[in-house]
């Protein structure tokens, strides 16, 4: 592996330094000044609450995106550049077992041959897989005779590749099927327990590392070497962690808006989190310490999102994560609307369920964590409230144009003095960082527009998580690509035509009205840019590209 990198010169370490702290200097200036006009401006009452929930929207916003020019600068400081530099990985002097396990929900058997001939081709000698056949035949979901074909034909599947199955009573989805695998490891048998040892292998000592892979991971044939190297050098590490990679990128919308999402996490963000030992489990590239797993007790099953929640107790009984950048393994990415909301609700919906865990560990453990583990675990847990504070910076300036009620405005000087640099650095900051790991503003932009249109999907998650329901697991459907009815979209849709109307009333009030011309016509324009966005939903809802596969 090279790890060889061209020097980088003082003045070029000071800018990359320089950059993300100027990004959080103004975006600091910027929330003193907000919250000063939020108090000294003489609204009345009910202007009050709409101005204060504008300001908890943009405190939001500006506290995630310090967030982010934080982990920005804990990487370049680390490292002193913006390219991916993996650490130099530890020689590898012996190959302990190791588990390859994928668990699967019914699953289309085409992805799920695919993905298990890849783990047969991984060229780490001392490897053992397994497929965890979670599907449910307790309850009907098909004809008696279908679901018995499929049962078969994994059975079947198995059987031909050389793969040890495992099946159980059902509960507790993904992390209930992982540990019921660890407790059959130990030799612990339970009612229901069934294995099929189709590979014929025989173990001299149980497995020391369990990787975990989702159903359509594809990873490299050099996968594991690296991976259990870092282990092996660390006793004290949970997991290591890498990044994910759609392969169906190119030619469908959703999938490239959707992994240009991930980029953004898999790049500064995970690095970040890394430097400050506080990487988080991604469900899947991911290799587990068999110690570390039965020391927490497995994973969390009280949440649908288990790998984050099994990552705070990790943290919590001290243990060490880490992340390498560095793409290993490809995966197939939600190829239309309805299979990336499903696969959005369930991520947010765990995850905001887990963010009264976090509070609640930290009113009693303040010490459990580092100062800088609570911060991230803060950030993470939190993200998605992001539908609500998109609601709330939509409708402000709605509010404003058809009512005339002020949520922000005390004197539109201080908007442009303030506001205008504080925008102009930190999106600058944003794209210029990413784009010196080699991509592009419009692509970017593309995934920030997916985001946004899923704000009806973070709400609905974000009540039903606080409200204290758990949800069901349920996969991201894949080899699908359908457009959704538009009465399904119908929040995007009203929100997009609610916007385009108070344009439209805005000019007219700047026609005639003129005054107040500053307040008019800003608002007016951040009418025009959400209703651009928001018709987007039509864009992403006709996913596959005109010219797929030529």
């Amino acid at each position: 592996m090279n790890t060889n990198n061209p020097k980088t010169s003082p003045s070029k370490i000071l800018l990359i330094t320089t950059i993300p702290i100027l990004a959080i200097v103004f975006a600091t200036i910027y929330l003193i000044v907000r919250i000063l006009l939020f108090l000294i401006t003489d609204y009345a009452w009910y202007e009050k609450v709409l101005a204060f929930f504008l300001l908890i929207a943009e405190l939001f916003i500006l506290t995630h995106g310090i967030g982010y020019f934080f982990e920005i600068f804990s990487v370049i400081w680390r490292r002193k550049s913006f390219t991916v530099r993996e650490d130099r990985i530890p020689k590898l002097c012996s190959y302990p077992p190791v588990a390859i396990v994928m668990p699967s929900y019914k699953e289309p058997l085409d992805v799920v041959e695919n993905s298990l001939v890849t783990f047969y081709n991984i060229s780490y000698p001392n490897k053992y897989i397994y497929f965890l056949d979670d599907t449910r035949y307790d309850i009907k979901w098909d004809t008696p005779e279908k679901m018995e074909a499929y049962k078969k034909a994994v059975e079947d599947l198995c059987r031909h590749i050389g793969v040890d199955l495992f099946r159980r009573k059902w509960h507790g989805a993904k992390a209930g099927i992982i540990n019921d695998f660890l407790e059959f490891l130990d030799g612990k048998e339970k009612d229901g327990f069934k294995f099929y040892h189709y590979s014929g292998k025989t173990k001299q000592e149980i497995e020391k590392y369990m990787l975990v892979f989702d159903a359509d991971s594809n990873p490299f044939p050099d996968f594991l070497e690296p991976l259990v190297a870092i282990m092996e050098n660390n006793s004290k590490l949970a997991f290591v962690q890498t990044p994910q990679y759609y392969i169906n990128f190119e030619f469908n919308r959703i999938a490239r808006a959707a992994g240009l999402q991930q980029a953004v996490f898999y790049e500064y963000i995970c690095e970040g989190k890394s430097s400050k030992d506080s990487t988080f489990c991604c469900g899947t590239n991911v290799l587990f310490r068999r110690e570390a797993l039965n020391d927490v007790g497995g994973f969390d099953e009280t949440s649908v999102t288990e790998d984050f929640a099994t990552s705070l107790q990790f943290h919590l009984k001290k243990w060490g994560t880490t992340y390498i950048n560095r793409v290993r393994t490809f995966q197939i990415g939600p190829e239309d609307l309805g299979g990336y909301f499903k696969q959005q609700f369930r991520w947010s919906l765990g995850t905001i369920g887990l963010f009264t865990k976090v509070l609640s560990t930290f009113l009693r453990r303040p010490r459990g964590l580092t100062k800088l583990q609570w911060w991230e675990y803060f950030l993470s847990s939190t993200w998605y409230f992001i539908g609500f504070v998109f609601l709330f910076m939509m409708i402000c300036p709605v509010i404003y144009i058809f009512l005339n009620i002020p949520t922000y405005f005390a004197r539109p000087e201080f908007y442009f003095l303030i506001f205008i640099p504080y925008v102009v650095i930190t999106l600058t900051t944003f794209y210029w960082t990413l784009k010196q790991r080699n991509y592009h503003i419009g692509d970017l932009i593309t995934g920030q527009l997916l985001t946004f249109i899923t704000f009806p999907v973070y709400i609905k998650a974000s009540i039903l998580a606080l409200a204290g329901i758990k949800g069901t697991f349920g996969i991201t459907p894949k080899g699908v690509s359908k457009a959704l009815p538009l009465r399904t979209l119908w929040p995007q849709l009203v929100m997009a035509m609610l916007c385009f109307a108070a344009v439209v009333w805005g000019i007219n009030r700047f026609i005639y009205e003129q005054e107040p011309a500053g307040g008019i016509l800003v608002n007016t324009f951040w009418c025009l840019y959400h209703a651009g966005i928001l018709f987007s939903v039509l864009y992403f809802n006709r996913p596959e590209e005109p010219n797929n596969g030529k």
